[in-house]
């Protein structure tokens, strides 16, 4: 299965490939698209119905400001949708509010504030609950986090 990266604006770019870093570390598939809800409905509605078609099993949608894109990627499609809030005005806050507030039976996962990379983990483990390949690259990877971590326990101050 495949993830689609999808954000409103080229200037979200340095923001979201941060979720094409972690995709490409578990060596999941995606592609990444510039799409607005606002400005090109028809495109994105049309890249969502080639998703469904297409195998892709997740969607990872960016937005910043009033942030509509994950909720209307999610009110599309049954696919999970993972929503990254942007910084913009007031810090990130006002995208976080919009996604995290979807209305009862159209969610949208949410993660912090410009965190593409853990938007891209999240995908992963969504994937990996029908996928044992990938669940085993999970396994191997916290493993080695947490080894890595150890490491670093004691400090000099």
């Amino acid at each position: 299965m495949k993830v689609g990266i999808i954000f409103g604006s080229k200037s979200d770019l340095d923001v979201m490939k941060g979720a094409a870093d972690c995709l490409r570390k578990f060596g999941v598939e995606y592609s990444a698209h510039v799409l607005s809800a606002h400005r090109v409905p028809e495109l994105l509605e049309e890249t969502l119905i080639n998703f469904e078609k297409d195998d892709y099993g997740v969607i990872i949608a960016g937005a910043g400001l009033a942030a509509h894109l994950p909720g209307v990627i999610a009110s599309k499609t049954t696919l999970p949708v993972i929503g990254v809030p942007i910084k913009s005005a007031i810090e990130g806050l006002d995208a976080l509010y919009s996604i995290v507030q979807m209305p009862k039976s159209i969610p949208v996962a949410t993660v912090g504030i410009n965190n593409s990379y853990n938007a891209g983990m999240l995908a992963v483990e969504i994937l990996a609950v029908a996928n044992k390949e990938l669940k085993e690259k999970l396994k191997e990877f916290r493993k080695e986090m947490k080894e890595d971590f150890k490491k670093n326990i004691h400090v000099e101050l």
